[in-house]
């Protein structure tokens, strides 16, 4: 067994953001690779689907899509390559044999089997519950609409399910131990490393890693939700160009400030450990009990329009006033909330 260099002990603590880099990296070209034999001049609808590529009702809400996805899946890389640093030690992550090529190895192969084996077979699935498909009989039409909507939110989920095992897969195959690895060096060993070279490869520290984290993941989830409720909607059709890109980059920016700004209140200077996977955590918490809360408020105001003693807040007008009273207590409570459910998580370590 050989000691670890400190060159070698700096290239694992890069490896949190090559695996990031790598996940993005991958993605891309696969989407570039897909996108690019659709629209080839020789292959079959090739301007058909140009024409609906050009779309802005398309093209945005894709993009938009495929950055929650990339955004999503580098955080979650990063983590469980910080996680592996921060738990077993930089000397022992050194020791790994090409954890980067095995990353995006493993990785390129779930993508594979999602794009051409996994999607085209949800697809399917779904075009059994839309009109015309060949449960409609059996459903009827109001049935059908059901259906659709739970395939709809499934198909989403499933998606959603397979990045985040698919990066698990990737990361669990390239940190995996090897039969001549050193034992697991605790975390308070490297800490001069941790102190020093963390801050210097990764450019963040460990407190601003964590709120970054949080951010990253509570914004994604939020683009997820906007994506699914958007197919049930039709906003979208209407609006052109500008309102579309304007609409799916202003609110997920200015989600990711707003919890960015919780985790950071959340932690405290001192902070010595990231603990990834704790923030990961406290920002789906954070997310879930925000969206609960909207929801309960919102579900509460339109009771109150409805009931003839409230009549004086029915209409556009009462609807105005609901829209301007969630955004606020949206903009509140993602801060808020965000910031009790990371101070709670991370006391021990503050």
């Amino acid at each position: 067994m050989t000691t670890p260099t400190s060159s070698s002990l700096a290239h694992a603590w890069r490896l949190p953001r090559d695996l990031a880099l790598i996940t993005v990296a991958v993605d891309a070209a696969m989407v570039l690779l897909n996108i690019g034999m659709q629209l080839w001049p020789d292959t079959p609808d090739s301007e058909q689907m140009r024409g609906t590529y050009a779309l802005p009702g398309v093209w945005i809400p894709m993009a938009a899509s495929l950055v929650m996805a990339w955004v999503l899946a580098a955080a979650l890389a990063w983590s469980h390559a910080r996680q592996a640093l921060e738990v077993r030690g930089a000397a022992s992550v050194a020791q790994l044999t090409a954890p980067r090529a095995r990353y995006a190895g493993v990785y390129l192969v779930v993508l594979v089997m999602n794009y051409y084996a996994l999607s085209p077979l949800l697809y399917e699935l779904q075009l059994l519950f839309m009109p015309g498909g060949r449960l409609e009989d059996f459903f009827g039409e109001f049935g059908t609409r059901i259906v659709m909507a739970l395939s709809t939110v499934m198909h989403a989920v499933v998606q959603l399910a397979v990045l985040v095992l698919g990066v698990w897969l990737a990361a669990w195959v390239a940190l995996r131990r090897s039969a001549d690895e050193p034992a697991t060096v605790p975390f308070d060993d490297d800490v001069d490393v941790a102190d020093e070279e963390s801050v210097a490869q990764t450019g963040a520290s460990p407190r601003r890693a964590v709120a970054l984290l949080a951010a990253a993941v509570f914004a994604s989830l939020q683009v997820w939700c906007a994506m699914v409720a958007s197919r049930w909607t039709e906003a979208v059709g209407i609006m052109n160009g500008a309102a579309l890109l304007l609409g799916w980059i202003a609110p997920p920016l200015v989600v990711f400030a707003l919890a960015f700004w919780g985790g950071w209140l959340g932690t405290g200077p001192g902070l010595a450990r990231v603990r990834p996977f704790k923030a990961v955590a406290a920002s789906v918490l954070a997310f879930v009990l925000v969206q609960v809360s909207c929801m309960a408020v919102g579900f509460a105001w339109l009771m109150l329009m409805m009931t003839s003693w409230s009549s004086g807040m029915a209409g556009i007008g009462g609807l105005i006033v609901l829209v301007l009273v969630l955004v606020l207590l949206y903009i509140a409570l993602t801060v808020l909330l965000t910031r009790a459910v990371m101070r709670r998580v991370y006391r021990s370590y503050l």
